[in-house]
C-alpha cells in the first residue's frame, strides 16, 4: 500500500510538474501539430489509401518520444541541478519508485499527442483515424505504452551515473525516431541499422501498430511479432534490474548525484 501511494503521488505530481514546463507543453502540443503537417505533405502522394493513419500515428509516436527524451530522461539531469537528486536517492522512498512513478507520469501525459495529432489531420486535412482491427489496435497500444516506459527507465538508471545528461537527450531523440521506425518502415534501413532496430522495444511496438491499422494482417503474424515485443521488452527488465544493482554501487562509489 505504501508503495503505491509513493507512485501514486509521484506519478501526479510530475504530470504537474511537467505541464508547467514550456519545453515540456511544446513537445506536447506544438510537436505532434506541425509533424502532423509535415507528415501529411509526405504521405499524400503515396499512393496508399489510409496513409492519414501513419501520418497520425507517426505524429504521435515522434511526440511521445520528444516527450520522454526531454522529461523523463531530462528529469534525472533537472533533479541533479535542483540539488535534490541525491535527496532523492537516499529517502525512504525507494529511488525505484520515485523514476517510475516519474516515468508513468509522463508517459500518460505524453499520450495528449495523439490526441494533437487527430486533432490536427481532422481539423485541416479532413482526415479520419480507422483500425480495422479495434482489438488488435488496443493491445498495440497498450504495448506501445510499457515497451517506452521500460526504454525511459532504462536512460533514466543510465543518465543518473553521467552529468553529461542534457547531451545524451539531446542525442538520442532523432536516431531512435529513425531506426524505430516511427515514421516508415525499418525494412528500408541497411541492414546493419536493422539488426539494432530489432533490439529495442519501439521497433516491435510501431510494428504492432502498423499491423493493426493495416486491416490485412494475419492473427499469426501479429501474434509472432507480440510474443517477440514481450521478449525483448523482458530482455530490458532484466536489464534494468541489473542495471540499477551496478548503478547503487557506482553512485555510491563516484558520487555522481551532484553537479560537480
Amino acid at each position: 500500500m505504501k508503495n503505491l501511494k509513493v507512485l501514486w503521488t509521484t506519478m501526479t505530481l510530475q504530470m504537474k510538474n511537467s505541464f508547467v514546463r514550456p519545453m515540456f507543453r511544446f513537445c506536447l502540443l506544438a510537436n505532434p501539430l506541425v509533424n502532423t503537417i509535415l507528415l501529411y505533405e509526405m504521405f499524400i502522394n503515396s499512393g496508399q489509401i489510409n496513409f492519414i493513419n501513419y501520418v497520425i500515428l507517426g505524429a504521435g509516436l515522434m511526440g511521445i518520444w520528444s516527450c520522454i527524451c526531454f522529461s523523463s530522461a531530462g528529469d534525472i539531469n533537472r533533479e541533479r541541478w535542483y540539488g535534490t537528486l541525491s535527496i532523492i536517492y537516499t529517502a525512504p522512498a525507494d529511488f525505484r519508485l520515485v523514476i517510475i512513478g516519474k516515468i508513468l507520469g509522463n508517459t500518460i501525459l505524453s499520450l495528449i499527442t495523439f490526441a494533437v495529432s487527430f486533432a490536427a489531420a481532422r481539423l485541416f486535412f479532413k482526415g479520419n483515424f480507422y483500425a480495422p482491427q479495434a482489438y488488435q489496435f488496443l493491445i498495440s497500444f497498450i504495448s506501445m505504452i510499457l515497451s517506452f516506459a521500460v526504454i525511459a527507465i532504462f536512460l533514466a538508471y543510465l543518465l543518473t551515473l553521467s552529468r553529461k545528461t542534457t547531451l545524451y537527450m539531446n542525442l538520442i531523440e532523432y536516431p531512435v525516431i529513425l531506426v524505430c521506425g516511427f515514421v516508415f518502415p525499418v525494412d528500408i534501413l541497411p541492414n546493419w541499422v536493422q539488426k539494432i532496430s530489432f533490439s529495442l522495444p519501439p521497433t516491435w511496438a510501431v510494428k504492432l501498430l502498423r499491423m493493426s491499422v493495416a486491416g490485412e494482417v494475419e492473427a499469426s503474424i501479429f501474434l509472432d511479432t507480440f510474443y517477440k515485443l514481450v521478449f525483448i521488452t523482458g530482455i530490458y527488465v532484466i536489464i534494468v534490474i541489473l542495471l540499477y544493482k551496478i548503478i547503487n554501487k557506482q553512485v555510491r562509489k563516484l558520487g555522481t548525484l551532484e553537479m560537480q
